[in-house]
């Protein structure tokens, strides 16, 4: 059976000065579907967050939710989001304020069931301005899902989480994707989307760059990378060997993008340059820097985009 549309963007514009933070971008997201959103600091993201929550309107384009606007479907309460920005209402517990939102909603999901997806079921009775970092972020999630919303949205859900909260909270958002709702989650933890999502969209620049299962990005630019220590010999001619599709150096190693890696490590071989030889399937994090490169810019300035390209809401709107 052919899922009906969620979330729908169509040929969307949206400028801040001379700057164009969402170029054209067309998207479709379905019902039931879990979708990735991934791109650089200052590639659109939130921006393209704050436009589908009818948080700002776009210059040019159309946004529909459910088919309707996006303000009527977070009048409707089958929206839920949970954003970078705000502070929890102090002195109150967590019971209280998860209970006051969810009394905003038509059709609630009840207190104690957000509190238990959330896995903060044992802080109830604490003040929300007593949590840690951690928590608190938890209680986010908690109140995002309190009025039992058709559509999640989530910014970096999984900031000031440690590795085991991570994996509690994805297990919590499967568990309500599985319902069949729709859930949209930016994140800078690129293995959480290959894990997590049904499909990714990166986008660039206010664009879309690429739109598929993680499987089918990493496929798309190349799924082998072929390394090896250079031991201070030139990169003349890397770039020509057979299969190779792209390269970077790593300190003293270089990184072979290939698309046939058994030609490129026999045509490293009769060369003698297989000092540490190693061949591996290129991760979505490789498939990433590849598909958001620049042309003009440097090694060191795509290291550092990508090591900082987790935006935050007020960055992309402002």
């Amino acid at each position: 059976m052919k899922k009906t549309g969620a979330v729908h963007f169509g040929a969307v514009h949206k400028s801040f000065g001379s700057v164009e933070a969402v170029a054209g971008l067309d998207l479709e997201i379905a019902r039931g579907e879990t979708l990735a959103l991934l791109g650089r600091n200052g590639a659109g993201k939130s921006t393209t967050i704050a436009l589908l929550l009818g948080l700002d309107r776009p210059d040019s384009g159309e946004v529909r939710l459910f088919s309707g606007t996006p303000q009527e479907a977070v009048r409707a309460g089958r929206v839920g989001a949970m954003l970078q920005v705000g502070q929890p209402i102090p002195r109150t517990t967590v019971r209280e304020l998860v209970g006051f939102v969810a009394s905003t909603y038509p059709h609630p999901m009840p207190v104690r069931e957000a509190l238990d997806l959330a896995g903060i079921g044992e802080l109830a009775g604490r003040r929300v301005d007593r949590l840690s970092g951690g928590q608190a972020q938890r209680l986010r999630f908690a109140l995002a899902v309190a009025g039992g919303p058709e559509l999640l949205v989530l910014d970096e859900p999984t900031a000031a989480l440690d590795v085991e909260a991570r994996r509690a909270f994805w297990r919590s958002m499967r568990s309500y994707a599985a319902r069949g709702n729709t859930v949209l989650f930016s994140t800078h933890y690129l293995e959480e989307a290959d894990d997590n999502a049904d499909r990714i969209v990166v986008i660039d620049q206010g664009r879309k760059v690429a739109d598929g299962t993680g499987e089918a990005i990493k496929r798309r630019v190349g799924a082998t990378l072929v390394s090896f220590d250079l031991a201070g010999e030139a990169t003349e001619g890397l770039r020509a060997l057979p299969g190779v599709i792209a390269m970077e150096v790593r300190g003293d190693r270089a990184v072979l993008r290939s698309a046939d890696s058994d030609a490129t490590v026999v045509a490293l071989a009769r060369a003698g340059r297989v000092r540490r030889l190693a061949v591996a399937p290129a991760s979505l994090e490789d498939a990433f820097l590849t598909l958001t490169a620049h042309p003009a810019e440097t090694k060191a300035g795509a290291e550092a985009g990508t090591a900082t390209h987790a935006d935050t809401y007020q960055e992309a709107v402002r």
